[in-house]
């Protein structure tokens, strides 16, 4: 029987969980953020042959061994985030002795920090003693080092103390629930309350929270089961202290899987979109693991892609007992204005440390919208757009073209803006504008308007006004 996951809207009262009720006839009002092609937000029909297309990432370098006495083959739920020109990395040292079958040592925290998010240094911090040295980058020791998970207080009104904030399990050193920290400088940190802030779960993996500027409340995605199956929850607090009571995320018609992890996030070039890259588990085939990609635009309803963003060939080791772990965090480096990097985990158990490798997706560049002909078009819902300017991530085949048609919301195309008008778009390009014979945007803004897309070979991952 097929798990239920959804609850009726009308029961869930949690403070900023569900948005408010919208006329289905009402154009959605865009401004001038940016927009991706992942989910249906904007798209009303895709035409011929067009199909959304999930992209998977490319494999690049490793870019750490957990080589430390401390840290060890069974070192997991890395969490990394930009601080200023800083990128940090969390992540629990631990090692599993697959002939005795048991730890070697207690769980720690562990930190490491990077100017290139290539490049990682394990400083020792001088916090901890393990082994009679606190030579070491241990970073926390105590309760919550099993999936200790942190974050920069995007909050305004965040007290200096606590700037840094962040969330971890209690056992087995604590009570069943998520602890909340604190820390004024991202290395020093501290327990905010005894007991744990939030108890509805089982928090038996990585979870996490943080500050979502679109809400203006706290955030957090943690782990429990349904009829024996791994699910997230969600819930809101307005002080990081009290938090509302956790409901489950709803997927729409996706078939019902285990989800471990969920490495959920605002999408940072679009803070209003909530991306995530939850970690399947399949306890039949092994115990194996593989990424998938979701996309939300509310946090609580979630459009999720069934096929492994990084499947276990990419490129080795990923194949084990809980081998292909996505780390919670997506990076945009230095020099690297057209890809963001993600991380994923490999070799977990299977030798005495394990790696973290970086992946690269072009930028907006998770699923795009494709076309192979002339007849292949997408046409969006109606909305409505602040400037007078239309910019355009896509990618167009050597022979191939792309071009754009401005409808009223009746359909009919706007005067000069007609397919026939538009300078057809070709090439590779992140961010392009797109100019019509005879026809401007001048005077749209603010007036309900479609887009009619006809990709010709063609990628379209994303568009914004100016």
């Amino acid at each position: 029987m097929r798990m239920i996951w959804t609850v009726c809207c009308s029961a869930i009262l949690v403070s900023g969980l569900v948005s408010p009720v919208v006329d289905a006839e009402s154009p959605r009002d865009i401004g001038s953020r940016l927009e991706l092609f992942a989910d249906d937000a904007l798209i009303e029909k895709l035409s011929g042959k067009a199909v959304q297309h999930l992209h998977q990432p490319v494999p690049r370098e490793v870019v750490l061994v957990t080589d430390k006495p401390w840290e060890g083959n069974t070192s997991a739920y890395y969490t990394i985030f930009q601080d200023g020109d800083l990128y940090r990395m969390y992540y629990r040292g631990s090692h599993f002795d697959e002939v005795k079958k048991a730890a070697t040592h207690r769980e720690v925290t562990c930190y490491a920090e990077s100017r290139d998010g290539v490049e990682w240094k394990k400083p020792e911090l001088d916090l901890f003693e393990f082994d009679g040295s606190r030579a070491n980058n241990i970073v926390w020791d105590g309760i919550g080092t099993h999936c200790f998970t942190p974050f920069k207080d995007a909050n305004p009104e965040c007290a200096p103390d606590a700037c840094y904030k962040a969330v971890a399990r209690g056992r087995p050193l604590g009570k069943k629930g998520l602890y909340i920290y604190k820390s004024p400088d991202a290395i020093h940190w501290s327990l905010m309350a005894d007991e744990p802030a939030i108890t509805t779960g089982a928090f038996d993996s990585q979870n996490l929270a943080f500050w979502d500027p679109e809400r203006t409340l706290y955030v957090s995605y943690h782990r429990n089961f349904v009829n024996g199956v791994r699910a997230i929850m969600t819930c809101t607090s307005k002080d990081f202290v009290k938090w509302t009571e956790p409901v489950y995320l709803e997927y729409g018609d996706a078939p019902n899987q285990h989800l471990y992890t969920n490495a959920i996030m605002p999408y940072l070039r679009a803070p209003h979109i909530k991306v995530g890259f939850p970690t399947r588990y399949l306890p039949n085939e092994g115990s194996r693991v593989e990424p998938i990609f979701m996309i939300s635009r509310d946090g609580l309803v979630f459009k999720r892609w069934n096929e492994a963003l990084i499947p276990e060939d990419a490129p080795e080791d990923r194949n084990g007992n809980r081998s292909n772990y996505m780390t919670r965090g997506l990076l945009q480096l230095p020099g690297s204005d057209r890809e963001l990097s993600v991380y994923a985990t490999e070799a977990y158990y299977t030798g005495p440390d394990s790696r973290v490798r970086r992946f690269s997706f072009r930028v907006d560049g998770f699923v795009s919208v494709h076309g192979e002909a002339a007849g292949d078009t997408l046409l969006t819902r109606p909305f409505t757009f602040s400037g007078d300017q239309l910019v355009l991530n896509y990618q167009v085949a050597e022979k191939g073209s792309l071009r754009v048609e401005i409808q009223g919301p009746d359909g009919k195309p706007l005067e000069g803006l007609s397919l026939a008008n538009c300078q057809p778009l070709g090439g590779d390009e992140i961010e392009q504008s797109v100019r019509w014979r005879g026809g401007s945007l001048k005077g749209l803004s603010g007036k309900p308007v479609r887009l009619l897309f006809e990709l010709d070979g063609a990628d379209l991952y994303s568009l914004r006004f100016r």
